[in-house]
């Protein structure tokens, strides 16, 4: 049986009065802060998250993860115990993304829905076991605390598409010269034919 779920919503005490009536984005708490103490898992069962950030929220985690906005995001899933001391992290993180298109400077929305893995070991593998637990980039080493926020964030920058592209959007080919001079012209350049002259030359003879 699960533990109940964290949830990643402050709990502020207050009822929720709805959207401000000046208009101006929801204030509280800029950052998502939820970090989970070891030492507080339930050593035989699994342990249920659910990460649903504010508006507010959304702001700093697109900063952080190298995205212009954020416009949903939701981190779900479990810390289930691995035989005594280490736990596997088994989660899904699924955001709508705007960045800007890398040919026209357009905002281009991306939908990313990716697994998320961690392992997270009491005792890392010593330097003769090394060269196999290599191939396992969800390794880590396990702590007294548990960022939940630093895997999101991290697992969201590596999903961001590299070269967001607009529709239709496409590299062209293009020509450059120094500001001031002009491409030479035929006019102005005495030896433009002299190939084709000389070549002429050589057949007629």
């Amino acid at each position: 049986m699960a533990s109940p779920p964290v949830s990643g919503k402050p709990e502020t005490g207050k009822p929720e009065t709805g959207k401000p009536e000046t208009g101006k984005p929801e204030t509280g708490n800029p950052d998502l802060i939820l970090t989970l103490r070891v030492s507080d898992l339930a050593g035989r069962k699994p342990t249920e998250f659910d990460l649903v950030p504010t508006a507010a929220q959304l702001h700093g985690l697109a900063g952080q993860a190298g995205a212009d906005k954020l416009r949903k995001l939701r981190f779900a899933g479990q810390l289930v115990p691995q035989g005594e001391r280490d736990w596997k992290l088994i989660a899904r993180l699924g955001a709508t993304v705007v960045q800007p298109c890398v040919v026209t400077f357009a905002p281009v929305t991306t939908r990313i829905e990716e697994p998320v893995l961690r392992t997270f070991l009491a005792h890392m593998p010593s330097s003769a076991d090394l060269e196999v637990e290599l191939e396992d980039e969800t390794l880590e080493p396990l702590g007294s605390e548990i960022d939940l926020v630093a895997i999101l964030v991290e697992a969201l920058a590596l999903a961001l598409p590299l070269y967001p592209r607009a529709a239709g959007a496409e590299f062209g080919a293009a020509t450059f010269t120094e500001a001031g001079p002009q491409p030479l012209d035929d006019k102005i350049r005495p030896f433009a034919g002299l190939r084709d002259k000389i070549g002429g030359a050589g057949e007629n003879s």
